[in-house]
């Protein structure tokens, strides 16, 4: 069966979905864009990405071409025209298309919508098991990294450096402290057993799956600190772990080559896996 995807009110095959070379998003990344996760066949947390969606096209003053609920609609149409049962669906907002390539914004452009999904078994990952390496790049990205902007050249960059590496993640480094990974929130536990992410901040993209875990996290009566964290500190931590829509949770096993405790996932990246997956299949609609 060929994908199919949604452009500006049409389901077309994925092979022939197509914008215009004079498109903003294109010519300029004036775009934001946003990944929701599908379990059995269901969008997992989508309601906490549309509202991320829907503060970053307002932080850019980019006008959303169709109502939340419609697109919600679109998405679970191309989850079922797809066959979709594990994977993800990305969504992409650009200003539009105009006559030419001017920076200022164009009057009277009709922005831009793309939708479309991809297979993955999140949860059957070898890596879940496994565990992941990091390595650790500089934080070059523009100053609102709040706003999930297409713009994503430096990450492209990170990730690329960790795939030459044989990691899983970059970590990226700003003032001597991990801001995030190239895509996604990094949490350490420390020895005494407190959980440690980054707070929200223009510094770093508020994490849909960040939020949830912390929030499941601190209903079990754990320990969580929102705060900056130095390399030096979760090499020297129980467990490191990221979270993402793509990944979920995700042991850290590794740093720069040099091993996290025994160098394989820990008990509380595990459990606060099942927690989430447990979440994740009882909220899915």
């Amino acid at each position: 069966m060929d994908p199919i995807a949604y452009v500006n009110g049409s389901f077309v095959p994925l092979a022939e979905a197509k914008v215009s070379i004079l498109d903003r998003g294109f010519l300029f990344a004036d775009g934001i864009y946003e990944v929701s996760a599908v379990l059995d066949g269901k969008l997992v947390d989508n309601a906490s990405h549309l509202a991320r969606l829907e503060r970053s096209v307002g932080e850019i003053s980019l006008a959303l071409p169709e109502t939340l609920s419609r697109i919600v609609e679109i998405q679970r149409e191309l989850i079922a025209r797809n066959q979709l049962v594990s994977g993800l669906v990305y969504i992409e907002v650009t200003r539009g298309a105009d006559v030419g390539r001017d920076f200022a914004f164009p009057k009277g452009v009709k922005p831009t919508l793309v939708m479309f999904t991809s297979v993955k078994d999140i949860i059957n990952a070898p890596s879940a098991s496994t565990g992941i390496g990091v390595i650790t790049v500089p934080d070059i990205r523009w100053a609102r990294r709040d706003i999930k902007s297409v713009a994503l050249l430096a990450q492209v960059l990170a990730k690329q450096a960790a795939a030459e590496a044989g990691a899983g993640e970059a970590w990226m480094i700003e003032d001597g402290k991990v801001t995030e990974g190239g895509s996604s929130s990094a949490f350490i536990l420390t020895q005494d057993d407190v959980l440690i992410t980054r707070q929200n901040s223009s510094a770093i993209l508020p994490g849909c799956t960040r939020k949830a875990v912390v929030a499941l996290a601190e209903e079990r009566q754990l320990r969580v600190e929102e705060r900056p964290f130095t390399v030096e500190e979760a090499l020297a931590a129980k467990e490191a772990f990221i979270t993402s829509a793509s990944s979920f949770v995700q042991a850290v096993v590794a740093i720069d080559g040099k091993s996290v405790a025994n160098g394989r996932p820990g008990p509380m990246a595990a459990r606060l896996r099942e927690i989430y997956i447990e979440f994740a299949r009882a909220t899915a609609q």
